[in-house]
């Protein structure tokens, strides 16, 4: 039996927000993503409730996974009428008989084990080329109406950060960023590159420590925290004009600049420290690949790549870096450095006449000890 208070929202990064350890999160998450899960798992649930299928073997998707490595039970695809059946802080109990709210049953329920899990990724690795098909088409599309990214000149918004000839570290939520950041913890101090949060990244850095230069993004997963403690804030505007998220910042008392652009916030970060003359951008947290925007539910990431293309060689990405280090010290290893550290001292002691010397009288010594 799982007993706990609901936390219910169709969008999981805004549940994120008000989950506090021993909630149920009640989500509507269809082919729920790697971040959502880390935070669903950071934030200690007690279990998830699901109104969607968490994992719907259409391309793999990390997230129950990570749930269900972290011992966490997922009740899946309850369907939307029964999630809307639910309301913030019911009293939720679960067991294999169905699922209750205050006492009244809502409906018959599955929990999506781990083979089921390995199953419908088994299915969504076979599916791939297909998804992969429609998406490069897709894309194609995007990049044909954007490619004024690449072409046309950027009106850049007036900041005071100087990135000209100094590296621009970009962090942003993504898989492994916090385990990133780590390994690149050296780098951070001793370049001491600008530091820029896209919006719940600015919230990874001041976990970590850094006060970020400046955040970017629509303002809708950044903590009021970290809009307070940077130096500056840029709001990613849409083409038109519209920038939902500039309220946010006027309630709050805040200044901030508008940046219209077509891309995603991660592009205008690398747009804004590229068109700035930032020397290298570094990036953590990135999002890359195919998945991470099927992740995000972006069906084309035109911009992305046309800004990548845009700003080609300078860009380094520290996503992953974290595993190059992860269990990789062998025996072996260990054997071949106390081998050459030891080579140069056996080398002095060979030339050193009063070493030898002490050799033979230590020598001397055991032979007396042991009666020889």
């Amino acid at each position: 039996m799982i007993k706990g208070r609901a936390k219910k929202d169709k969008r999981t990064k805004e549940l994120i927000k008000r989950l506090m350890p021993g909630d149920i999160a009640v989500i509507l998450h269809q082919d729920l993503d790697e971040v959502a899960a880390v935070h669903l798992v950071e934030r200690k649930v007690k279990a998830v409730v699901n109104g969607a299928q968490s994992i719907s073997g259409k391309y793999p998707n990390y997230g129950p996974k990570i749930l269900s490595d972290a011992g966490i039970p997922i009740v899946d695809n309850i369907g939307e009428e029964a999630f809307n059946c639910i309301k913030e802080n019911d009293y939720l109990e679960i067991d294999e008989n169905g699922l209750r709210a205050n006492n009244k049953f809502i409906c018959r329920i599955k929990f999506l084990d781990k083979n089921q899990i390995e199953e419908k990724m088994a299915d969504a690795r076979e599916n791939i080329w297909e998804v992969l098909r429609d998406f490069i088409d897709n894309t194609l599309n995007y990049a044909a109406r954007e490619k004024d990214i690449v072409i046309s000149p950027v009106m850049l918004p007036p900041i005071r950060t100087r990135m000209e000839k100094r590296h621009v570290l970009i962090v942003v939520r993504g898989r492994n960023y916090l385990e990133d950041l780590k390994a690149i913890r050296s780098y951070i101090e001793e370049v001491r590159p600008v530091i820029i949060g896209v919006d719940g990244g600015g919230d990874a850095l001041l976990e970590f420590g850094y006060r970020p230069n400046l955040i970017i993004g629509d303002m809708d997963s950044v903590s009021d925290e970290c809009l307070k403690s940077c130096d500056e804030i840029v709001v990613h505007a849409y083409p038109d004009g519209r920038c939902p998220g500039m309220e946010r910042i006027r309630k709050m008392g805040l200044k901030a600049v508008e940046f219209p652009f077509a891309g995603t916030s991660e592009d205008v970060a690398l747009i804004l420290a590229y068109e700035n003359k930032a020397e290298l951008i570094v990036t953590v947290g990135s999002h890359t690949s195919m998945v991470d925007f099927l992740e995000k539910g972006r069906k084309g990431m035109a911009s992305t790549l046309l800004v990548r293309m845009k700003v080609g060689y300078k860009i380094v990405d520290a996503k992953g870096v974290s595993e190059l280090y992860k269990n990789r010290i062998q025996p072996s290893y260990i054997a071949a450095l106390f081998v050459s550290a030891m080579f140069p001292i056996l080398l002095v002691a060979r030339m050193s006449p009063q070493i030898q010397e002490l050799y033979r009288l230590l020598a001397l010594r055991i032979k007396l000890l042991l009666g020889f």
